[in-house]
């Protein structure tokens, strides 16, 4: 019987050594091409044929959401229109393992005759892509991961693990940021947490909230019926505290026989941690994480209550 668990097994650690492999490979090629990209004043046109245009495909969309400009340009249709879509200042980013794909070498003279400079990632120094580029990144492997060592394997995964190589240098020399990265993933869990507010997602009405005299066991079932694990204490307008389900346990086990005649001023949390509605989810959640907390107050300038956010309006 074919044990197909260790051909797996085989298979992930030889991409893995691929993809280290290509390390050593690095040069000033590399750090020319960040350049080249950077320095762009068009777009990235990113194009090959096969499984290299699926890599190519995923790389200029990489680049597209980390702030560069792309797109993925198919050379089979580009000799049929798709050539209207480069412009003066775009920089080509052409992709083929062997360096030597007919259909990929047909594209260099217009390129050249446009004087776009070319960056070529191949597995061949010597191929007439590597020697018609500006910049050449090798990305050559050992072997490929199929058994057969034929079908692009390892040396697609190299190619793509060098495409986001390409695309986290440039994050960092861009100095792009997270807020960046949400506005071009509007639609995305991440977007919408680092685009979102407190005041967007904060519940506002029939808000827990009782006075500081209140003693433990009424305030039990204030906290059980608000459905956030806690109350708010106040005095008027003015916040005092919270008091949350672990407060009351911890304070049942404490003073025991005092439970129910004790006031929940006595084993309020003091100074809770306050937010104002403009906050982004993002980084209360970050607060959530760091204080060990589950729910912050949103309060208004003059410090009035506007409403709760917990752990789960963060879900969003």
């Amino acid at each position: 019987m074919i044990d197909v668990r260790s051909i797996g097994e085989k298979c992930l650690r030889d991409e893995a050594e691929a993809i280290l492999g290509i390390i050593g490979q690095l040069d000033e090629n590399f750090d020319n091409a960040v350049n080249l990209i950077l320095n762009c004043s068009g777009k990235v046109v990113v194009t090959g044929v096969g499984k290299s245009g699926h890599i190519a495909n995923k790389i200029a969309a990489t680049l597209s959401s980390t702030g560069t400009p792309a797109f993925f340009m198919n050379p089979l249709d580009a000799f049929h229109g798709d050539l209207g879509m480069v412009s003066d200042g775009d920089v080509v980013i052409m992709i083929s393992y062997s360096g030597q794909t007919d259909e990929l070498l047909r594209l260099l003279p217009y390129f050249q005759h446009r004087k776009l400079p070319i960056i070529g990632i191949s597995g061949n120094r010597d191929s007439l892509l590597a020697k018609n580029s500006v910049s050449h990144i090798c990305v050559s492997v050992d072997h490929e991961a199929c058994p057969l060592n034929l079908a692009p394997t390892s040396s697609t995964t190299a190619t793509l693990a060098l495409g986001d190589a390409l695309a986290c240098a440039l994050i960092e020399v861009r100095h792009f940021k997270a807020n960046d990265f949400a506005e071009f993933h509007p639609g995305g869990s991440l977007g919408r947490r680092l685009l979102t507010t407190a005041g967007d997602v904060m519940r506002r009405d029939n808000l827990p909230v009782i006075p500081p005299t209140m003693h433990l066991g009424e305030a039990i079932l204030h906290v059980s019926d608000g459905k956030l694990g806690l109350c708010v204490i106040m005095d008027g307008e003015r916040i005092c505290g919270i008091i949350t389900d672990g407060d009351i346990r911890r304070a049942m086990q404490s003073i025991r026989e005092r439970f129910f005649e004790t006031e929940v001023q006595e084993v309020m949390t003091k100074n809770p941690k306050c937010v104002f509605s403009n906050m982004k989810i993002a980084l209360i959640q970050k607060m959530m994480h760091n204080f060990k907390i589950h729910a912050v107050l949103v309060v208004d300038g003059q410090q009035k209550l506007l409403g709760i956010v917990d752990s789960f309006s963060c879900e969003v």
